[in-house]
């Protein structure tokens, strides 16, 4: 009886060992092939050892009354091993399912990643294009501001400095070529022959042709000229604006209407002026 009872302890214990030598096995397995982690992976394996363990100890260390008995216990010995394995196989596919899917989707999410730098990457050009093409038309418009703003400044002093922006007739309105009143003009001089001109300071040869091509022949049509009148030549005369009151054309011609002289019209007749 003491023979059976330490042969009983060692199966126990044999059982008990080689149980959880294949949880442990079970464990590494599940570890290295699956993404249980540790704690899923050793409560599988635990969960295995002791269903082994109940296996071989029912099997193995409990007396059988005949060889009947232990046949079917040694062919159940070897289901229950069976199962074990199975256990341990499904485990492995599971753990190798698992790692698939992680691999799965550890591309789509790098994928995802490479689309989403290359969508940002994109959007950042096309807001530095709209940037750039903002600051452009906003320098243009300030440019054409500048123009815009320069352009009646040159105008006025371009009137300026031909006197086309002076109120001739006093009026209060500067009213460039239509200032004051068109005096009376001739289609040609009377008798064919016009008056010279050149004898009143402050017409030159360029003027003479000028007041001829205005109508303005004779002295006595110049001598005749009002205030109005005189404000009108004066912004009409182009080049020479503001000529006749600066000169005294009207004060000159009468002299000169009348037959007189005067100290211009002196030198001109000695032939030193033109």
């Amino acid at each position: 009886m003491k023979h059976d009872g330490q042969q009983s302890s060692s199966c126990v214990y044999g059982s008990l060992l080689l149980a959880a030598g294949v949880g442990l096995v079970a464990a590494l397995l599940m570890i290295v092939l699956s993404g249980l982690g540790w704690p899923g992976s050793i409560f599988v394996a635990i969960v295995l050892a002791a269903v082994l363990a109940a296996l071989l100890l029912w099997i193995f260390c409990r007396p059988l009354p005949n060889a009947m008995t232990d046949e079917a216990g040694s062919a159940a010995g070897g289901a229950g091993v069976a199962v074990a394995g199975g256990a341990i196989a499904a485990g492995a596919a599971g753990a190798a399912t698992a790692r698939a899917a992680n691999a799965d989707a550890s591309a789509k999410a790098a994928a995802d990643a490479k689309a989403a730098a290359a969508k940002a990457a994109a959007d950042k050009k096309a807001a530095e294009a709209a940037a750039a093409k903002k600051a452009a038309a906003a320098k243009k418009a300030a440019a054409d501001k500048k123009a815009d703003a320069a352009k009646p400044k040159a105008k006025a002093a371009s009137k300026a400095k031909d006197g086309g922006n002076v109120d001739y007739d006093g009026d209060g309105v500067i009213e460039g070529a239509d200032e004051g009143k068109k005096p009376a003009t001739l289609k040609a001089a009377r008798g064919g022959k016009a008056d010279d001109l050149k004898m009143i300071k402050g017409v030159g040869p360029k003027m003479e042709k000028l007041c001829n091509k205005l109508g303005f022949y004779h002295f006595d049509q110049v001598a005749s000229w009002t205030k109005d009148e005189v404000a009108w030549v004066d912004a009409n005369l182009e080049g020479f604006r503001g000529r006749v009151s600066r000169d005294e054309w009207v004060k000159q011609a009468k002299i000169l209407a009348k037959g007189g002289t005067t100290e211009f019209s002196k030198k001109v007749d000695k032939g030193g002026v033109y």
